[in-house]
């Protein structure tokens, strides 16, 4: 169920939409790549001092591209740390949550609900 502020942000390479679901958790949906060209203006989304004590990052229709990326969700779990509210991600492939450094303990990534992908290619299998 879906409750609470509901919009969209632009000002990055794609789209996101914050809104508070039930259990009053913000929760940010995003929407296209994280890459070096959107990683600075990936911050301007999100709002640690309103938002909720728990802040769900969505991954499932957005990609992290790079270094650049990664080092994008460290200073964004490093600002809701210095907040004092949990940063929850999900979604997130296994290569991206390997890279995650500082963030790593600092968030709670969501291993459960997260996808596996193959990489396609010819041999037989």
């Amino acid at each position: 169920m879906i409750r609470g502020l509901c919009n969209y942000r632009g000002g990055w390479s794609g789209r996101a939409r914050a809104y508070r679901d039930a259990a009053n958790t913000t929760v940010y949906e995003l929407h296209g790549p994280l890459f070096f060209g959107s990683a600075a203006r990936f911050h301007e989304l999100f709002d640690p001092k309103n938002d909720s004590d728990d802040v769900l990052v969505e991954f499932q229709h957005s990609k992290v591209w790079g270094h650049s990326g990664i080092e994008a969700i460290d200073a964004l779990a490093e600002r809701y740390s210095r907040a004092g509210k949990r940063l929850h991600l999900r979604h997130l492939s296994p290569d991206c949550r390997a890279l995650l450094h500082k963030a790593g303990d600092l968030v709670e990534v969501n291993v459960i609900e997260d996808p596996r992908y193959r990489v396609a290619d010819d041999a037989p299998g």
